[in-house]
């Protein structure tokens, strides 16, 4: 079985999930960042296919990077420029050919968390 890479974001502060927030990954060569794929996530804060699927996913470092700024912004959560919180790059490894690997982003304007869900 091959592997793929999904995610979601959850808006904490608000208790939702956090619906139009655009995220893009890129695959870490060196000191090079290579964009791989963009995504919107839907009303459920997920996006609505593997964000690396099965034909393009490789053992590797990769960056998710969630533009959350604009999504506080729109949201009503932005507050102040510059925002504490604008774009989170979430840089983490790729081990295991066959495994699914999902990557959340727990949001609020102030902070955030992660882990390697399932």
């Amino acid at each position: 079985m091959a592997g793929y890479l999904t995610t979601h974001v959850l808006d904490t502060a608000q208790g939702c999930p956090a619906a139009g927030l655009r995220i893009v990954l890129y695959r870490i060569e060196g000191n090079a960042r290579i964009a791989v794929a963009e995504a919107v996530t839907n009303a459920d804060g997920r996006t609505d296919t593997p964000v690396l699927p099965v034909a393009e996913f490789e053992i590797g470092t990769y960056e998710l990077e969630f533009h959350a700024g604009d999504y506080l912004r729109a949201s009503g959560q932005g507050g102040a420029e510059p925002l504490f919180l604008d774009i989170v790059p979430l840089r983490f490894g790729i081990s295991e050919a066959g495994a699914h690997y999902h990557v959340p982003l727990l949001l609020s304007p102030f902070g955030y968390s992660t882990y390697r869900g399932s």
